[in-house]
C-alpha cells in the first residue's frame, strides 16, 4: 500500500461508516470529497477501490451480529458511496480522454497543414524559379530598351543635326537673295529710273505726253525699288551687317508699328558687340517672327521689346498685352503658331541658346530668347 493510500484510508473509512450508521438520510457528500481528495493525491480508480474493499470489510466486521443480517444491503450502499467517490475521478478522465483526443484533431490537423506548407514550399520555390527567370528576361529587356533609347536618341540627334544644318543653308540663301536684290536688281532699277530721268529733260520741250508716260513709268520704278528694299531688309537687313543688330530691330520695329498700327516699345542696351553674326541674325529673326505673330494672333495694343546684357550672353523679351494661351497645349499642337514657335526654339537652340514662353490670363504672352556669348570674343574683348 502506498502512502498515499495509507494517507486517504483512516478518512475514507471513517465517511464510509458514517455513511453506512446513517442510512437513508445519509449524504453522499462526503464520498464526493474521499473522490476529490483522492485526485488531488494523484491516485487511479484501482487504488480508491482497494482502499474502499479494506474499509468495507473492517465496517462489516465491527457491526453487530443483527445487522450483519443486511450485510447484502450494506454492501449495496457500499457500493453507492464508492460510485460516488468515483465520480470525479470519472469526471477528469473523462476530459483528459477528451483533451486526448482534441490533441489527437490538432496533430492530424497540424500533419495535414504540414503537407500543405510543404506543397506550398515547392509551389513558392517553383514560382521564385519562374519570377527570377522572368527577371533576368525583364533585365535584358531593360538592356535592349536601353540600346533602342540610345540608338533613337542618336538618330534624334542627327535629325536635329539636319534640320540645322537645313536651316543654315536656308540663311545662307537668303543671304544670297537678299546680295543679289541689294547688288543686282536694286542697282539695274536705279539706273533704269536713272535714263527715265534723262529722258525726261531731253523730251521736255517737244512732247508733253511722252514726259507723262516716262514720269508715270518713273514713279513705277521708284515703286518698284522700294519694294525691292523692303523685301531685301525683311530677308536680311543691311544694317544687321553694317550697323549692328539694336539699329537693325529698331529699324524693322518702327516700320512693324506704322504698318499695323501697334504701339511698339524698345529697349535696349550695349554689349551685342560680343555676340558672333550667327546669333546676331538669330535674335533678330526671332525679333521678326514673335512681332509676326504678335500681329496675327494676340490682338494686343502693345508691344515691350527688350535687349538685356547679361553675364554670360544676351536676353531678348518680347511681351505684348494680348490674350494668352496655353503653352503647353500649344506645342502639342500643329498649327501655324506652334511651327512658329518651333522654328523660333530651333533658331535659338541652333546657336547654343535657350528659348521660351510665357502666358497667363491678364497678362500676355512673353518670349524670352537667351543667347550666350561666344567665349573667343569674350576674351578679346576683356583684352
Amino acid at each position: 500500500m502506498t502512502h498515499n493510500s495509507i494517507t486517504l484510508r483512516v478518512p475514507y473509512e471513517t465517511a464510509l461508516r458514517q455513511y453506512l450508521r446513517l442510512g437513508s438520510e445519509a449524504s453522499l457528500r462526503p464520498a464526493q470529497q474521499m473522490g476529490r481528495k483522492a485526485l488531488a493525491l494523484g491516485m487511479e480508480t484501482l487504488e480508491l477501490a482497494q482502499i474502499h474493499d479494506q474499509a468495507l470489510v473492517s465496517a462489516v466486521d465491527a457491526m453487530p451480529v443483527d445487522i450483519a443480517a443486511f450485510r447484502d444491503r450494506i454492501v449495496q450502499r457500499a457500493g453507492t458511496f464508492f460510485a460516488e467517490a468515483i465520480l470525479p475521478m470519472e469526471a477528469t478522465h473523462r476530459t483528459v480522454l477528451e483533451a486526448n483526443n482534441r490533441l489527437r484533431e490538432l496533430n492530424h490537423a497540424l500533419s495535414c497543414r504540414t503537407r500543405d506548407l510543404l506543397a506550398s514550399n515547392r509551389k513558392l520555390a517553383r514560382e521564385v524559379t519562374r519570377r527570377e527567370a522572368a527577371q533576368e528576361s525583364l533585365r535584358k529587356s531593360e538592356a535592349h530598351t536601353v540600346l533602342l533609347l540610345e540608338q533613337s536618341r542618336l538618330q534624334q540627334e542627327q535629325l536635329r543635326m539636319l534640320s540645322r544644318r537645313a536651316l543654315s543653308a536656308q540663311e545662307e540663301e537668303r543671304k544670297r537673295i537678299s546680295r543679289e536684290l541689294h547688288d543686282v536688281i536694286a542697282q539695274m532699277l536705279t539706273g533704269i529710273n536713272v535714263q527715265l530721268a534723262i529722258l525726261i529733260s531731253e523730251s521736255a520741250a517737244s512732247t508733253r505726253g511722252l514726259s507723262q508716260k516716262i514720269s508715270k513709268a518713273q514713279r513705277l520704278v521708284e515703286k518698284s525699288v522700294d519694294l525691292v528694299h523692303n523685301f531685301a531688309r525683311e530677308l536680311r537687313p543691311a544694317l544687321l551687317d553694317d550697323l549692328g543688330l539694336i539699329p537693325a530691330v529698331h529699324s524693322y520695329l518702327k516700320e512693324f508699328s506704322v504698318e499695323t498700327g501697334l504701339r511698339v516699345n524698345l529697349t535696349a542696351f550695349k554689349g551685342d558687340e560680343q555676340l558672333t553674326a550667327a546669333k546676331r541674325t538669330a535674335l533678330y529673326q526671332i525679333s521678326q517672327e514673335a512681332m509676326t505673330n504678335v500681329a496675327r494672333h494676340a490682338q494686343a495694343s502693345r508691344v515691350d521689346v527688350t535687349l538685356r546684357k547679361l553675364a554670360g550672353g544676351i536676353l531678348m523679351e518680347i511681351k505684348d498685352d494680348g490674350k494668352s494661351y496655353d503653352v503647353e497645349k500649344m506645342w502639342k499642337m500643329r498649327k501655324s503658331r506652334h511651327l512658329g514657335m518651333l522654328g523660333m526654339r530651333e533658331r535659338i537652340e541652333m546657336v547654343g541658346g535657350t528659348f521660351t514662353v510665357e502666358s497667363a490670363p491678364g497678362q500676355g504672352t512673353t518670349v524670352k530668347a537667351l543667347v550666350p556669348f561666344d567665349n573667343n570674343q569674350r576674351k578679346g574683348h576683356r583684352q
